[in-house]
């Protein structure tokens, strides 16, 4: 085997290893579809919704009641959520995928957080928007 061949099997290795150590971080956090959401939300008391969309994205459109700090922002902001530690924190964004990441910092971070699979584009078609 030549050394080149040696080099890109060795690229593809790690790119791979890459991609599935994502996937499977993304895959312990709990996932939520926006009718399981709306029901947990009737229970305010055991969980509150993140909105980790821009303020732009988020003068647009937003889900009732739910509390918004951007992804960008979330690590300088974690004090501003201790004061819902014994609940659990469902993210959303506009996809889903910026928010798995704001659940995953939030669980590095001692939080129950989980994701909203879809974000509000999700929520907005399932007619609960």
């Amino acid at each position: 085997m030549e050394s080149q061949q040696i080099i890109l099997y060795g690229i593809i290795f790690i790119a791979a290893a890459f991609y599935f150590q994502r996937w499977r971080k993304n895959k312990l956090i709990p996932q939520y579809e926006p009718k399981e959401v709306s029901l947990l939300m009737q229970q305010p008391l055991t969980s509150i919704l993140l909105d980790v969309r821009t303020r732009e994205e988020r003068s647009h459109q937003s889900i009732r009641g739910s509390i918004h700090i951007p992804l960008a922002e979330l690590s300088a902001r974690l004090a501003e959520l201790n004061t819902h530690r014994e609940k659990e924190i469902i993210c959303y964004c506009q996809s889903g995928h910026r928010s798995a990441a704001a659940a995953q910092l939030l669980r590095k971070n001692g939080f129950n957080a989980s994701n909203m699979k879809g974000g509000i584009t999700a929520w907005n078609s399932s007619s609960l928007g």
